[in-house]
């Protein structure tokens, strides 16, 4: 260890990482006048600073990993939009709904809030209900999209499977016929990329349907499944503890047995074979997957599947659906493998939404969140940082908006309250599309779609009736994005101003971003204040990063400020965000 020069009472050491991925975990220790301290990480484990001890303490992390197949340029550049299909929009001028499933429950009015018929003895679901939404629509949506700013359609699963989430696929080959058939897909995939927007699938791996070709519980296909007999070519996939009616399955619920993912024949089926699952969808046109509960797949099906998607389209993405921090995530007893190189691109991050929305409702001041944002900073290899999916929301969540709007007080005016909820909607929309990674906008969010738990987080669009000032400002945040490299790739610095002010810089210096590539020098400040009531006067000493130059709020009405000798003021009305940029010339 060397004492810095000029410095007082700072050490740097240099060590050698492993050669293997991995995590690696340190403290320090300190001897002094012949007694030992030691220094390690917070009782929070949050990283940064630390908590000294007379014991061995918590661990830092270091996550060592593969810099070799990186997340592609094209999908750190992008916006998300997540679809569930049928309750986007059906594309059919009469509105009929197509190919109507046996015992389901169409809805009349499109407004209708989404239902569980269920059975009053076992709880089950009785009948599923729909609401006709298909890929034609998506199609005649296209130009909507576009318009937006979209870059990338999410799809939850558009397999056919009995219910109206398709999480329990009956064909992996086919299209479910209420959403249309492979040449709509085809056109909808051709047109999507004529307008710039790449697809990706929701591919569910962990588990099929009962009802399906595979296990045909129901005897509704004529293929002879696993569940009817132990000749099956499907038998292996599954683990039977009794055969047929005792088997394993995903939480228990028996219309979704678990698949033997390490199976030679399943993974040829989804892997390798010529027409396997991932190479059919991707001759379609599609640049990537989403893997539908990634902790239940191992790590080495994950691996074969990256490894073999690169080999079929070298740019293509693979997202994993991960709650939690994925650089250090246990799942059944086993430390995961995600982001050390070899198997996930991306993760759903429901870190992000949680931090915004405690900020946002005064669960945590801003010197909290720098601290939690900071943790998955220090974790995350810094391309993975970068192509995180950022969300707000999406199916398994409640609606944002309904989010923040319960929190605020039973007895306030509900106007007030709508308001309110608005004005901290905006400044969550201004947080996500100016931060590292990749934002993504859960269908209708966009519009003010409201709803509570599963099934109300997926009511139909509001077409319509769409709220247009937030429809207006999602769209213009999306477009300041997509204009400015700085707001996609350049360096992030957390700044907490005081408990109601976080702030965040973005930089490129000398023409180079973040993840190395080249980009356009510049320098944006991003100042968000969570404060109901109290407008704020803001003074940042920025001289580190910069020192002269004149700035311009991007968001509408802009105003222009300068700033001398490293001394940046603004002000900020209560709710209000701000996103300056320097002024090139």
């Amino acid at each position: 260890m060397m004492k810095v020069s000029g410095e007082e009472d700072i050490y740097s050491i240099s060590i050698t990482t492993p050669s293997m991925p991995c995590l690696m975990w340190y403290f320090f220790m300190v001897i002094s006048n012949g007694r030992i301290y030691y220094y390690g990480n917070n009782e929070n484990r949050l990283g940064g600073v630390g908590e000294i001890s007379g014991n061995i303490p918590i661990l830092y992390q270091i996550t060592v990993y593969k810099n070799e197949a990186l997340p592609p340029a094209w999908f750190q550049d992008s916006v998300i939009y997540q679809i569930f299909v049928d309750r986007f929009f059906n594309g059919n001028e009469d509105g009929k709904v197509l190919n109507a499933k046996k015992n389901s429950l169409i809805h009349a009015h499109w407004e209708n809030d989404p239902i569980y018929i269920k059975d009053e003895k076992t709880g089950r679901i009785a009948r599923w209900d729909f609401f006709g939404g298909n890929l034609l629509g998506v199609k005649k949506k296209l130009g909507y999209l576009k318009r937006l700013g979209i870059q990338v359609i999410y799809f939850n699963p558009i397999f056919e499977a009995q219910s109206n989430h398709k999480y329990d696929t009956g064909d992996y080959h086919k299209i479910d016929p209420m959403y249309g058939d492979e040449e709509i897909f085809r056109e909808l995939v051709k047109e999507a990329g004529r307008l710039g927007i790449s697809i990706i699938l929701d591919g569910v791996f962990s588990h099929t349907g009962s009802d399906s070709v595979y296990f045909n519980k129901e005897g509704n296909y004529p293929s002879i499944g696993a569940y009817q007999s132990k000749a099956s070519p499907y038998f292996s996939w599954y683990r039977f503890n009794e055969f047929p009616h005792w088997y394993d399955c995903w939480w228990g619920i028996d219309l979704l047995p678990n698949v033997n993912e390490l199976d030679p024949f399943y993974q040829n089926f989804i892997i390798y074979d010529s027409n396997s699952v991932l190479k059919h969808w991707l001759r379609e046109g599609i640049k990537g997957w989403r893997l539908d509960v990634a902790d239940e797949l191992p790590d080495t099906f994950i691996k074969k599947f990256k490894e073999t998607l690169l080999e079929q389209e070298p740019d293509a993405v693979l997202i994993g659906e991960v709650w939690e921090d994925a650089s250090n995530k246990i799942s059944y007893g086993q430390r995961r493998e995600y982001l050390l190189g070899e198997e996930l691109d991306s993760v759903m991050n429901y870190p992000f939404r949680q931090i915004v929305i405690d900020f946002l409702l005064g669960h945590r001041n801003a010197y909290s969140i720098h601290s939690h944002l900071m943790n998955l900073y220090e974790n995350y290899p810094i391309h993975h940082f970068y192509s995180l999916m950022n969300l707000l929301g999406s199916h398994d969540v409640p609606r944002i908006l309904t989010v923040l709007q319960d929190a605020l007080p039973v007895n306030m005016d509900d106007k007030k309250k709508k308001e309110i909820a608005i004005q901290r909607l905006k400044l969550a929309v201004l947080w996500q599309m100016t931060f590292p990674g990749v934002p993504s906008v859960y269908y209708g969010d966009e519009a003010g779609l409201e709803g509570g738990n599963d099934p109300l987080n997926r009511r139909g669009f509001p077409w319509g009736r769409e709220n247009k000032e937030l429809f207006v400002w999602v769209q213009e945040l999306i477009a300041i994005r997509n204009q400015y490299d700085v707001l996609r790739t350049g360096k992030w610095i957390s700044l907490a101003i005081d408990s109601d002010i976080y702030a965040f810089i973005r930089q490129i210096e000398e023409g180079i971003d973040a993840l190395g590539q080249k980009r356009k020098s510049n320098t944006s400040i991003i100042l968000l204040n969570r404060n109901i009531t109290h407008e704020k006067i803001v003074t940042l000493d920025i001289s580190k990063w910069f020192k002269n130059g004149q700035f311009v709020n991007v968001i509408l009405p802009k105003e222009n400020i300068m700033v001398e000798h490293g001394i940046f003021t603004c002000r900020l009305k209560p709710l209000e965000g701000k996103v300056w940029v320097k002024i090139c010339r």
